[in-house]
């Protein structure tokens, strides 16, 4: 009779077409989910899989068996979550995170996480929205903190937080007082998020339709280096005040008042809509809780 573990292997080999990535994902060995997946053949009595050369794909009797292992499956994740305390929860939480909730909230994200899951280990990797989007589907991220939502069925969008943007200088950059005209924004270099974010094509098609002279937009996929460069005067920076709080509070950098605004950012807690989503769902909860009072319109 197919056992619950084997069922799990044969949910990821078939969702990921693949002996060796489903052991991957799984923390085991391509021989083992081999063995796996030939016991449960054997037991039905059926081919489930047609085997090629660098992947497999399902046979129809396999096709029939992935519904009813889903079903299994997302099964043991509604008993989890009803039944188990969360500190006897153990795993590893492969998170994607954008820059902006780094810069923000994300510390307490993980103290939150170390004291609600203390058996649970969080890996952590920064980057662009778009990669973190690829990455989902491809199973290579369990969570992502990004902007969204993003609309497709193979993806559960939590809304997080918002941010708005702002033109930002430093005190030393001649812009001139009072509200600042989009022609005089434009007379220096505009530092802003990296090309293939949302930000950054919102921000270049309303310089594009100002009829005015094509800016000096510089993108860099690291906040870092966008308020190191503002501070140093450079140019004038497009992102959320929230980023620089500090540095405004100070004096070192002013937000600028002017009436060219842009769409706030949203951001969301994305993961995929899987029966056997794991940490993911209740992270991303989590991580709801501790967003809620962060946004900033």
């Amino acid at each position: 009779m197919a056992d619950l573990r084997s069922l799990e292997v044969f949910y990821w080999t078939a969702t990921l077409c693949s002996f060796r990535q489903a052991a991957e994902r799984l923390n085991t060995t391509q021989p083992a989910v081999s063995q796996r997946i030939a016991a449960l053949e054997e037991g039905f009595g059926v081919k489930l899989f047609e085997r090629r050369a660098r992947s497999v794909c399902l046979t129809a009797k396999g096709r029939d068996l992935l519904v009813y292992a889903e079903r299994f499956l997302r099964l043991r994740t509604e008993m989890m979550a009803a039944i188990a305390s969360p500190g006897t929860m153990r795993g590893v939480l492969r998170l994607g995170v954008a820059e902006t909730i780094v810069h923000t909230w994300l510390m307490r994200f993980i103290e939150a996480m170390s004291q609600t899951y203390p058996g649970v280990t969080v890996d952590i990797s920064v980057d662009i929205s778009p990669n973190m989007r690829e990455a989902l589907l491809a199973r290579d991220l369990d969570l992502a903190f990004m902007v969204g939502p993003i609309t497709m069925p193979s993806l559960v969008n939590l809304p997080l937080c918002s941010y708005s943007l702002a033109w930002i200088a430093a005190p030393q950059l001649d812009v001139g007082p009072g509200e600042v005209a989009l022609a005089d924004l434009m007379r220096f270099p505009i530092i802003t998020y990296p090309k293939n974010t949302t930000p950054y094509v919102q921000l270049r098609d309303l310089l594009a339709r100002s009829n005015l002279p094509p800016p000096r937009l510089h993108s860099n996929a690291s906040l870092s280096t966008i308020v190191r460069m503002t501070l140093e005067g450079i140019g004038i920076c497009v992102i959320p005040p929230a980023i620089v709080r500090r540095e405004i509070e100070s004096g070192q950098l002013r937000v600028l008042s002017t009436q060219v605004h842009l769409p706030d950012i949203g951001f969301t807690a994305t993961y995929a809509n899987a029966p056997d989503c794991g940490l993911a769902a209740p992270a991303a909860r989590l991580a709801c809780a501790v967003a809620s009072g962060t946004s900033h319109g």
